[in-house]
């Protein structure tokens, strides 16, 4: 691997969403065909693996929970150029015409369970004319566009974006490897992963002041202001992140960085590293260095354990990817940053859930966990091998998490 490999992939996976990454790739597919239909359609029929539907959530800004909505609003807003942030800012002209959509023309949405990753295709049909768009391996990812029969876009089947994934899925790439890779990359490179940590934390910022979804950042915000909790590494770690949680959460129609393919991923591998940078007081190419590390080794695990439904109530990628970071913000050596992830697994593996409406409660956990494990590590605490999940190497570790 070197670091344009790295980069390409930190490209294609770290992308700004507003609302379910999910439902905002439905909807990306439906604006492309729309979009080659001239915006016309009578029938929008979309086809996507059990994966994706169970994974997507409600759409921003709508109080609306279900795909079709998605389908109908990407083919009536017809911007392909927004990716992920299609759903960004519905006017009530759109929601008003989606639902009129909805009721005047056939639109369905059907599984199939014979697909594996990530795999949507949408089908619009005006008259005689019909377009079929698919998506697949990453939420932005078209590997083909036809119109009538005909192809107006094709890419390889086993395209670039394949490519790029396949390497952190063979055996050859070892954590210790992609760390020494960002090390030596020009941090200006790596600049743009700044522009999430701003994303993220506007986010927070927004749900503390609003007291948004559960309130939780606000009520840590609170006994912070109080002195009950001290304002320390692990509480603003905790408070962030979670804020930023309540705020996705919410239904409003606010931008999030996130990490292959989850929202909750994104702000579990960028707050908490962002946390422990500022209370240590670390330079902004330090900060863009170990961003890079944090969403590297999430995507390597997301990557290895793609088949699993995604962890919603312990994103065990990302909180290891962050404490990662973490202990290499605090001059960590290679042996601390293996054990800060063997903390993480022995302690969140236990937790691994499929509930998307707590995952704010349990991404404050994540959080602390991630910077918790990180400082054990460093004064050499580690959870002993063969302790459920945790094994001599972390590659080996991932290779456990996903059987």
């Amino acid at each position: 691997m070197n670091y344009n490999l790295l980069l390409n992939i930190l490209k294609a996976e770290v992308l700004p969403t507003v609302g379910s990454p999910d439902a905002g790739a439905i909807a990306l597919a439906a604006a492309y065909a729309s979009e080659t239909l001239g915006g016309r359609f009578d029938s929008i029929s979309i086809s996507v693996n059990a994966k994706v539907y169970t994974d997507a959530a409600a759409i921003p800004g709508t109080k609306e929970a279900n795909l079709e909505v998605a389908a109908v609003l990407g083919a009536i807003k017809r911007q392909p150029e927004k990716q992920l942030s299609i759903l960004a800012s519905i006017t009530d002209e759109e929601l008003d015409q989606g639902k009129n959509a909805l009721k005047q023309k056939d639109v369905t949405i059907s599984i199939d369970d014979s697909k594996n990753g990530l795999w949507i295709e949408a089908y619009l049909r005006f008259g005689h004319e019909e377009c079929h768009v698919i998506i697949k391996d990453t939420h932005t990812n078209v590997v083909s566009i036809t119109k009538n029969g005909q192809f107006i876009f094709k890419q390889d089947a086993s395209g670039e974006t394949a490519k790029e994934r396949a390497v952190f899925q063979g055996d050859e790439i070892r954590i210790a490897d992609m760390i020494s890779i960002v090390e030596k990359m020009p941090w200006y490179e790596m600049e743009f992963l700044l522009d999430g940590v701003e994303m993220n934390c506007f986010a927070a910022e927004i749900g503390i002041a609003k007291k948004m979804g559960l309130g939780i950042g606000a009520f840590f915000h609170s006994l912070i202001a109080e002195g009950v909790l001290s304002d320390d590494i692990v509480n603003y770690a905790k408070m962030l992140t979670v804020a930023a949680a309540d705020a996705y959460l919410s239904g409003e129609s606010i931008k999030i960085m996130s990490c292959a393919g989850s929202a909750n991923y994104g702000i579990a591998a960028i707050l908490p590293v962002y946390a422990a940078g500022k209370k240590i007081g670390v330079s902004k190419e330090q900060l863009a260095r170990a961003i890079a590390i944090s969403l590297g080794i999430t995507i390597y695990i997301k990557v290895r354990t793609d088949h699993l439904p995604t962890l919603y109530g312990c994103p065990v990628a990302a909180v290891s990817g962050a404490s990662a970071a973490i202990t290499w913000l605090r001059n960590g050596d290679g042996r601390m940053i293996a054990n800060s992830m063997k903390n993480v697994f022995g302690n969140l593996t236990g937790m691994i859930g499929h509930n998307s409406t707590k995952c704010g409660i349990n991404l404050s956990i994540a959080a602390a966990v991630a910077v918790e494990s990180s400082l054990m590590a460093q004064y050499h605490i580690a959870v002993p091998l063969h302790n459920g999940m945790t094994d001599s190497t972390i590659e080996q570790m991932i290779k456990n998490l996903a059987q």
